[in-house]
């Protein structure tokens, strides 16, 4: 299991390409809080709609890049896990075009990571 949870926390730092400190910021403003959907299946539209599963699980990874490496625990890891299928699955999705000002890009944002980065 440990090669398990040793692929996961490499894989994690792969896709989650935001630093905390950005992350953290992203996650703060108004864009961050205007894309997804709700744990009830609402499209978020805009900020005070309820929060969307992403920019929760944006606060989740800011929760688990605090942790030091030894401490994680399974459900850390399963998170971790849920992170690195959706930026896989989400990324396969790019819009044509410019992707700058889009859902598509800041939805990935709201999993700590920026496709343009």
């Amino acid at each position: 299991m440990s090669g398990d949870r040793d692929e996961t926390i490499v894989e994690f730092r792969k896709v989650v390409n935001m630093a905390p400190a950005a992350l953290r910021e992203w996650l703060g403003g108004e864009e961050s809080q205007s894309v997804g959907m709700t744990p009830e299946g609402e499209r978020v539209t805009g900020k005070g709609q309820g929060e969307a599963v992403g920019h929760r699980m944006g606060q989740r990874i800011l929760e688990i890049k605090a942790r030091r490496q030894a401490d994680l625990s399974e459900e850390d890891l399963a998170d971790m896990r849920k992170v690195i299928g959706y930026v896989h699955r989400h990324g396969k999705q790019r819009p044509k075009g410019d992707v700058t000002d889009t859902r598509w890009r800041h939805s990935l944002m709201n999993w700590g990571h920026d496709p343009l980065a």
